[in-house]
């Protein structure tokens, strides 16, 4: 024990340094006791490998498949979903692309079945002639890019798939040591060989940034769902979150990805019904005492995919301290799974 160090700050240092020889991450965020109330936490960042099947099509004059599509550009909608993850986390999350391939074929479906070109472009504009099933192999894809070993290393968090229409892919889906369900079955395989949960993204450069914000929406709904599995009640602040009119009428609070506070249906942002809810009193957290206002479309984007996604993602927690053992910075466990206890 240093000198000037408590016995309990030596005992976190040791539990710290077995942790890392276990290959477990850990970082400032990792302790969800002894923290201030109220403070903003130490940014992170957070290493992804950007893998991006976009064929060369031969019928149009070699051009990759985005643009004989006319599709979106996959950097320029990977650095718009960075900067967007990094103002709407109020600079707590921070993404780097350290490993960019961009692969000049289509991935593997799980039967085996692989696109061609041509074929695929054919039947994008005939809109039918689709091959079933879709699913892609993920274990096709962890063995092609060496996932597993680049996790072990250190040197990649997450992976960002990037494709078209009918790749197959999940928007996320989880791997590694205990891995739960991120709005996909867990890579169960994975469990004996990696030393970190890992997320691998699944994104349509055919779609915008508000589409890939949904994909890490529903990501986040899985994360915090199984975050606060073992809380009851009022502890349960993932469920109060979530309530939306529909479903607790007059006691709507911020919603999910699909709901809005007012929705009656999916995908219903634009509803200009008028509804009381607590959606901002989730700026004030821990303090979720103020009165309700009257909300409708027009305070989210009036029907905007992305506005009403940015939306919602600010009124996560995002600061210092914790109750329950659960930490009031949400985005940590959303963004590192390895949090996750």
């Amino acid at each position: 024990m240093k000198k000037s160090e408590s016995p309990l700050d030596a005992f976190s240092d040791w539990v710290t340094e077995n942790l890392r020889k276990l290959g477990v991450e850990v970082g400032e965020e990792t302790a969800v006791v002894e923290q201030p109330v109220g403070q903003k936490p130490t940014p992170v960042t957070k290493r992804v490998s950007l893998i991006i099947h976009n064929p060369i099509v031969p019928s149009a004059g070699g051009l990759r498949l985005n643009q004989a599509l006319n599709w979106g550009n996959p950097d320029e909608l990977a650095a718009s979903y960075i900067d967007d993850l990094r103002e709407i986390s109020y600079g707590y999350v921070n993404y780097e692309i350290v490993e960019r391939l961009e692969v000049n074929k289509f991935p593997r479906k799980l039967d085996g079945f692989i696109y061609k070109a041509d074929e695929f472009a054919a039947a994008w504009k005939a809109r039918t002639g689709f091959h079933t099933p879709d699913a892609v192999d993920y274990d096709a894809l962890l063995a092609e890019f060496d996932m597993i070993a680049k996790v072990n290393s250190g040197q990649i968090d997450e992976f960002w798939l990037f494709a078209f229409p009918y790749a197959g892919y999940y928007e996320s889906i989880m791997g590694g040591p205990d891995p739960f369900w991120c709005n996909a079955p867990p890579l169960t395989q994975t469990a004996a060989k990696a030393k970190r949960r890992f997320v691998i993204m699944g994104f349509n450069y055919q779609r915008g940034v508000g589409e890939m914000l949904e994909a890490f929406g529903h990501r986040a709904e899985s994360i915090m769902k199984y975050t606060f599995r073992n809380q009851q009640g009022d502890a349960n602040l993932w469920q109060r979150f979530i309530r939306y009119d529909k479903t607790h009428p007059g006691l709507s609070e911020v919603g999910l990805m699909h709901f809005a506070p007012n929705s009656v249906k999916d995908y219903d942002w634009g509803n200009k019904t008028r509804v009381p809810a607590r959606c901002d009193n989730w700026l004030n957290f821990p303090n979720l005492s103020g009165a309700p206002r009257i909300v409708d479309c027009a305070d989210w984007g009036d029907g905007n995919i992305r506005g009403h996604h940015q939306w919602w993602f600010r009124r996560l927690p995002h600061i210092t301290g914790a109750a329950n053992g659960i930490a009031y910075n949400w985005w940590q466990y959303i963004v590192d799974p390895n949090l996750v206890r």
